[in-house]
C-alpha cells in the first residue's frame, strides 16, 4: 500500500496452498497475497512438516517468498507434524496470546481450533490482528465465539486500540456465531456493501464463511472477494481484502 493513512487486510483460507487442480503450491498462494498488495494477511489450513504435504514448514515458506514476517501457531499435533494458522505481515509482529477454543468437534472432524492474537506495528500504530478458524460443529463454533467475544479476549482490549478479527469462522451472516461477534464488534461487509461477498468455494462461490470484524477503532473503506484467474485455482476460498483507516470519533 502506498497511501500510509490505509490498511490493507485480508483472511485467506489456503487448504494446505493445495488448488484445485490438486497441484500443491506454496509459491502460488505467496503470488496471489503479493497480488492483493496487502499490508496484513491471515491465514488457515496451513502445515507444518506433514510428510503427505512435503513435509515443509508452509508459512514459513510463503513469508520467505513475500519477504514478510510470519507467526505461525499449530491447532493439531501429532509428534512432528502440526496443522494450523498463521499471520503474516509486511510490518513487524510481536505474539500476545494463543488459546485453545472450546468445544467438541463432530465426528467427522477431530479437529481443534485455535485463535492467534498478534501486535502490529503498522503505518496506523499498533493494530491488535486475532485469527481463527472455527469448527465445523453449530454448538462447537458458538462456544467459540463466545470465548472470543469475552472480557479475557475482545473485551479486554481498550476500545481506542485499533482491532481486528480475521479468518473462516465457518459461519454465515446472521448465524448465531455470527450474531455473537456482532455484538462486540463491526462486520466490514455490513460497512461497505450489502452484497454478503461469498468466499466458498472457488468453483460456484456461495457461502460467506471467511469474515473481517473490526472495532471501534477502525472503519471499513472498501471490502471485496479477490477473484482472479489464480486465487480461483490456487485454493478453494477465495480471499477477503479490506481496507481499513482510523475511525476519528466526530466532535459534539
Amino acid at each position: 500500500m502506498t497511501d500510509s493513512s490505509i490498511l490493507r487486510v485480508a483472511t485467506y483460507n489456503v487448504h494446505r496452498c493445495l488448488g484445485i487442480d490438486w497441484r500443491r503450491s506454496e509459491a502460488r498462494i505467496a503470488e496471489v497475497i503479493a497480488s492483493m498488495s496487502v499490508d496484513i494477511v491471515s491465514l488457515q489450513e496451513l502445515s507444518l512438516r506433514r510428510a503427505r504435504f512435503g513435509g515443509v514448514d508452509q508459512a514459513a515458506m510463503i513469508a520467505r517468498y513475500l519477504g514478510w514476517n510470519v507467526i505461525f501457531q499449530p491447532a493439531l499435533r501429532n509428534v512432528h507434524e502440526h496443522f494450523g494458522d498463521a499471520i503474516i505481515s509486511r510490518y513487524p509482529l510481536r505474539l500476545v496470546r494463543v488459546a485453545e477454543l472450546p468445544g467438541k468437534s463432530p465426528w467427522y472432524c477431530r479437529e481443534p481450533r485455535i485463535a492467534i492474537w498478534a501486535e502490529a506495528e503498522t503505518s496506523l500504530g499498533a493494530v491488535q490482528i486475532i485469527n481463527t478458524h472455527l469448527g465445523l460443529g453449530r454448538s462447537e463454533r458458538l462456544l467459540q465465539a463466545e470465548l472470543l467475544s469475552s472480557p479475557e479476549w475482545l473485551g479486554s482490549v481498550p476500545g481506542n486500540s485499533p482491532l481486528v478479527l480475521l479468518g473462516d469462522l465457518n459461519s454465515i451472516p446472521g448465524s448465531q456465531t455470527y450474531r455473537c461477534l456482532l455484538k462486540v464488534l463491526h462486520d466490514v461487509r455490513e460497512s461497505v456493501t450489502a452484497n454478503k461477498l461469498s468466499t466458498f468455494p472457488t468453483y460456484l462461490p456461495t457461502w460467506a464463511v471467511d469474515h473481517i470484524f473490526l472495532n471501534d477503532a477502525l472503519r471499513a473503506l472498501s471490502v471485496r472477494v479477490y477473484r482472479t484467474a489464480r486465487s480461483w485455482i490456487a485454493s478453494d476460498h477465495f480471499p477477503l481484502v479490506a481496507d481499513l483507516i482510523k475511525d476519528i470519533p466526530a466532535k459534539p
